[in-house]
């Protein structure tokens, strides 16, 4: 679970890098929170509402890991465009997302799998 804190506490913070593991762990406890909270959302007849909400809250740290997590791949925020391309931007972000970070430093910072070891 402090993955998911860990994320929440960098909220805004769009400089630095990223592991694969922290970005990866993330988005599995988010997608758990967020299966829970559609279920809630329609038991309760919301309409969608809380769903809405907790999608709104969480844009800026998805985000801010998104870029933390190109940044450790050597590759600028602006690779995140790519998601306005259908399916073929999206593969391309999920490869650039899975593929290990460059060591030990880049123009972003150190490599964090190093400070963690």
């Amino acid at each position: 679970m402090h993955y998911y804190t860990d994320v929440l506490k960098k909220y805004a913070t769009f400089s630095g890098r990223a592991r694969r593991q922290e970005f990866w762990m993330f988005f599995l406890c988010n997608l758990a929170v967020a299966i829970v909270i559609a279920i809630v959302d329609s038991v309760v007849g919301a309409n969608g509402i809380i769903s809405g909400l907790y999608s709104l809250a969480l844009l800026i740290p998805n985000l801010a890991l998104a870029v933390r997590r190109l940044h450790d791949t050597d590759r600028s925020g602006w690779w995140l465009l790519l998601y306005f391309i259908p399916f073929i931007g999206w593969i391309v972000l999920i490869v650039f997302f899975a593929t290990e970070g460059k060591s030990p430093q880049n123009e972003y910072g150190v490599n964090p799998k190093a400070v963690h070891a």
